[in-house]
């Protein structure tokens, strides 16, 4: 499970802090698949960081009993003058996995053939979330963390992707920051949706869809 325990996130914005985060409280749980539902600017990519490990609340806690993806999205942390191969390979030797495994996955999955060449720094978003997409799989997460982007590229890879997660991974917890609200309603079990800083959690996500929608 992972627990955020009054979790708060300010940023200093001039001689003001901006709170982004007013005491957040929820569980993801084993095979949950939780949609993050917010206007712009509400939080929901600061508490997937936050989740991720890649940044630090300003106070409360956040306490991870399953291993977490880092954020999916058109940004990462990619070493941008690297060449996709060698941040697949820089990942392997992080996790402990045999880097021609994960080469094969990356090849296969990401379908940038002799891109994967370049550096990453030359890549369009989308190529690079092909990557982050590619290289999250290869490790095999308990919990995966998906910000704004689930569907990128052509119908092939889209397809590609929602048999990746939402097929084989039934197993695996999502947290899913999205404004497809077609995406969340057919694959979300529950919801949050953060409001000026608050989270609230709905078991029932059509409701918390119209609250979403209301706002």
């Amino acid at each position: 499970m992972i627990h955020c325990r009054n979790v708060h996130k300010t940023y200093r914005a001039g001689k003001t802090d901006k709170i982004v985060l007013d005491g957040v409280d929820f569980s993801i749980n084993p095979r949950d698949r939780i949609g993050l539902l917010g206007r712009n600017g509400a939080g929901k990519s600061t508490l997937i960081r936050l989740i991720g490990g890649v940044e630090m609340p300003t106070s409360g806690k956040i306490i991870r009993r399953m291993s977490c993806s880092w954020p999916l999205g058109f940004t990462g942390g990619f070493q941008g003058s690297l060449t996709g191969y060698d941040n697949a390979r820089f990942i392997s030797r992080i996790y402990d996995k045999p880097y021609a495994e994960m080469r094969a996955f990356v090849e296969e999955f990401t379908e940038l053939g002799s891109q994967l060449q370049m550096p990453v720094k030359r890549y369009s978003s989308g190529m690079r979330a092909r990557l982050a997409f590619a290289l999250s799989l290869a490790i095999e997460f308990e919990c995966y963390l998906i910000d704004e982007v689930i569907m990128v590229g052509d119908k092939n890879f889209q397809d590609k992707c929602k048999d990746e997660f939402f097929e084989k991974r039934t197993d695996r917890a999502l947290l899913l920051a999205s404004h497809s609200l077609s995406t969340v309603r057919r694959y979300c079990n529950r919801a949050i949706v953060l409001k000026n800083g608050n989270a609230t959690v709905y078991e029932d996500v059509n409701e918390a869809i119209s609250v979403y929608e209301a706002l």
